[in-house]
């Protein structure tokens, strides 16, 4: 048997009003320069009054990475930054790590391995402090691995370059802080289109968000808005007519037949309830 479109595919995407807002980067973003997109991140945190934590879980150089991100914050007016590292699952119920994310206006994952994020701090007392303030507010902010992991499934290894098969694209438990979603990071520059569809006809979501690097989406309830150099191509599954993912094997093409692409550029938006470009 061929699938058809799963009414899964069906579901909301856009965030409750209550919410946060959240900063997905594509990775590379731009760190010495104007840096606009971690400048759009302070600025959402609260700006001069800003308390961001920086979460280097996702990395193997945590104090590096860690100090150099306290850097940028700061010379871009946030005076207030800590580094909250959990290389261990058992640092995820630190009360000091607890208390920095409790005071965070802003929370940023750096880059890294996605699978290292959901290894130390999923069903943890501090996950559950993570989307806390999320739903009071607070900015979440990933790049690279730290965008990966953002929807409730994610892409946790995979081939770029290459057309899709079942095998491109293996998928994990993500932190669900945008739900019904695929997002891959890095997307133009390593050729990742093949495996985005793979992850989409694999765990049937309503959208694929394919970040390129120095870009990044904002989501605001159910308004998305494209920031940085590259653009975000996404692909909408809602439309599909016809795939053959539970007939394949492993290294067996996929056939995905209906989808809606688009492709937008810094300063376009996107309505996720709508499924549809904002021109104006």
């Amino acid at each position: 048997m061929v699938s058809q479109v799963d009414t899964q595919a069906q579901e909301s995407v856009a965030l409750p009003e209550t919410h946060g807002e959240l900063v997905i980067i594509g990775g590379a973003e731009d760190k010495e320069g104007e840096c606009k997109i971690l400048r759009e991140f302070v600025r959402r945190a609260g700006g001069l009054q800003s308390r961001i934590v920086v979460m280097t879980v996702a990395t193997g150089l945590p104090g590096e990475v860690g100090e150099q991100y306290i850097g940028i914050f700061r010379r871009l007016g946030a005076e207030d930054v800590r580094v909250v590292d959990t290389a261990h699952r058992d640092d995820a119920g630190d009360p000091k790590a607890i208390e920095d994310v409790t005071q965070a206006t802003g929370i940023f994952f750096t880059g890294g391995n996605q699978a290292r994020i959901t290894e130390c701090l999923k069903d943890t007392e501090l996950e559950a402090m993570l989307h806390k303030r999320f739903s009071e507010g607070a900015v979440i902010a990933g790049t690279s691995a730290g965008a990966a992991m953002m929807p409730d499934m994610m892409i946790v290894v995979g081939e770029g370059e290459t057309n899709p098969r079942r095998e491109v694209a293996e998928m994990d438990r993500g932190m669900g802080f945008l739900p019904n979603v695929v997002i891959d990071q890095h997307f133009a520059q390593r050729g990742r289109l093949g495996r985005l569809l793979s992850a989409l006809a694999q765990q049937p979501a309503s959208l694929g968000f394919g970040i390129d690097e120095n870009t990044a989406i904002v989501v605001n309830g159910k308004i998305v808005e494209v920031i940085g150099e590259g653009a975000v191509t996404i692909v909408d599954e809602s439309t599909v007519v016809h795939n053959n993912i539970e007939a394949l094997l492993p290294d067996e093409d996929l056939a995905f037949c209906g989808a809606t692409l688009h492709v937008l550029p810094s300063g376009y938006k996107f309505d996720l309830e709508k499924r549809s470009p904002i021109f104006n």
